[in-house]
């Protein structure tokens, strides 16, 4: 960790170049002495990143950017903010700290914070990066995460884990790719915490991950902007009750959360129906935890298929998703447009047998415009394009 980043000069050029391309700050000669054009890349790489990311990193004096890739990898902070609402307690471990955005998040919540990290420098720069945060309540540790549980007597409100995926493995959706190996330390973290928390990628299969782990309470699908970022599962030594699983889109306005059991969801017998007056897209979230027949249910919408997951109502309801207005509601054939009358539209198709690709090929219409066409298959078996305008 280069100190002399530190300098006020440093912060007034990544501001003044917020907007520059990085591989010409890496071309030309560093302006400061003793600090190369590498890093000051990865401080302005850095700020360009958090400026979005970590709002919170961006507005504070003083801060280091680690390399690209440990960014990349961190949480968001809005997604670090919903995890510190999981945990309580007094004392936490997170064993994978990493950058520390969910170190920080959860010392808003927890007495005492014990941060590992095995990449001496990042750790230096995370520990830093905490005293300007005015972070201290954190106890930062370079080393591993489970020699540090292995050495020490004490045991932890919760422990936290985020694992990372192993390099080089194409079997990114199952938990023994992870590092460190989940499955296998499970017996160990319980004789040391009766709350965990692992954070796993998206791509994991939620039935999957249910058979694969013990004693989960609750798993939470997180969606930011209507894009699922993180899969969080609670794990707790006594679990008495059935998994509960929460959808929720975060967004900038309102975020929408919805909470239910696998048994409720597969006792949910969504009502079926032809296209009416609206159309409804439910959020990421809803659609990675697989809520297809309670969200139909609750919101008093018919379902157009078992399988295409789209929804329509006679009135417009409020939805946790893309809502839109039908315009017009046509049989698909090789011969539909075949007068060109449409030749821009945005496209989805939702149970249907071209891709989206295949249709603009074969129909010749380009992306974007005011109109969007929904392809996908009724339950009569009908296969139908949907005009809409979003409403």
């Amino acid at each position: 960790m280069n100190k002399k980043l530190l300098k006020s000069g440093i912060e007034d050029f990544i501001s003044n170049n917020l907007n520059t391309d990085i591989v010409s700050v890496l071309l030309k000669k560093s302006p400061f002495p003793k600090i190369t054009p590498k890093e000051l890349a990865q401080q302005l790489q850095g700020a360009q990143i958090a400026q979005n990311k970590l709002p919170s990193w961006f507005k504070t004096t003083g801060i280091l950017y680690p390399k690209k890739l440990h960014l990349e990898q961190s949480s968001s902070e809005v997604t670090a903010l919903y995890k510190s609402q999981i945990v309580r307690g007094k004392t936490l471990l997170d064993m994978t700290g990493g950058f520390g955005v969910d170190a920080t998040a959860f010392a808003s919540e927890i007495e005492c914070v014990f941060y590992c990290e095995t990449n001496e420098e990042l750790a230096q720069i995370t520990s830093h990066n905490f005293e300007q945060m005015k972070v201290q309540n954190v106890h930062c540790h370079i080393g591993d995460g489970v020699d540090f549980l292995a050495s020490h007597n004490s045991t932890f409100d919760w422990i936290y884990l985020d694992p990372s995926r192993r390099s080089g493995s194409k079997k990114l959706i199952s938990l023994d790719t992870y590092e460190p190996n989940i499955l296998e330390l499970i017996k160990d973290l319980f004789t040391k915490s009766s709350n965990i928390l692992l954070k796993t990628s998206p791509l994991l299969d939620l039935k999957l991950g249910l058979k694969q782990l013990q004693n989960v309470a609750e798993v939470h699908v997180v969606a930011v902007r209507n894009e699922v970022k993180e899969l969080l599962w609670v794990l707790g030594k006594n679990v008495q009750t059935e998994t509960s699983i929460t959808a929720v889109n975060i967004c900038d306005s309102v975020d929408y959360k919805l909470t239910y059991t696998l048994s409720e969801e597969q006792m949910a017998t969504p009502y079926y129906g032809d296209p009416q007056a609206y159309l409804y897209e439910p959020n990421a979230a809803i659609l990675n935890a697989g809520a297809f027949g309670l969200v139909g249910l609750k919101h008093g919408v018919q379902k157009l298929s078992k399988h295409s997951h789209l929804y329509t109502s006679k009135e417009k309801v409020d939805f946790p998703g893309r809502s839109f207005q039908i315009v017009e509601t046509l049989h698909f054939s090789n011969k539909w447009n075949s007068d060109k009358t449409i030749n821009k539209a945005n496209i989805t198709t939702r149970n249907f047998p071209l891709s989206v690709k295949e249709i603009r090929n074969r129909f010749k219409i380009k992306e974007g415009g005011e109109e969007y066409l929904f392809f996908t298959t009724l339950e009569s078996g009908e296969k139908q394009i949907i005009k809409c305008i979003r409403c």
